[in-house]
């Protein structure tokens, strides 16, 4: 299975714990700790995209801040989505526990766009 497609799979992983656990009710989750686990799940599927097209850094592990200066150089907008996607799946989700569905639902469209945008840069490269 390609990187991409399995970047895509953590993103349907992450809608099934939202759609099959979380118990959606009015506008929110009821279960905090399924969205935890699909905000991680999520965000850990736009880090598998961004591993294919960017590779490996060469001292020390990667963090926020590496991917936000590789993007900076390649895509603002795609910056600007991961901006998003790191505060809304990894911090509100991930860690708080934000049991809104409209967050949540935020959060998937920017991981998929950006996986998407990868998908795009390693089919034209």
């Amino acid at each position: 299975m390609n990187t991409i497609q399995e970047a895509k799979r953590y993103i349907d992983n992450a809608r099934d714990l939202l759609r099959e656990k979380a118990k959606k009710e009015d506008g929110y989750y009821q279960d905090t700790k399924y969205v935890k686990m699909a905000g991680h799940t999520a965000y850990s599927g736009v880090l598998v995209a961004l591993d294919t097209l960017l590779g490996i850094k060469k001292k020390g592990r990667k963090d926020v801040e590496w991917y936000k200066q590789q993007l900076a150089q390649m895509d603002r907008k795609v910056l600007s989505a991961f901006h998003s996607a790191y505060d809304t799946l990894h911090l509100s989700m991930s860690y708080d526990g934000n049991p809104s569905v409209k967050v949540a639902q935020s959060g998937l469209e920017d991981a998929e766009m950006i996986i998407n945008w990868v998908e795009t840069r390693i089919a034209n490269a």
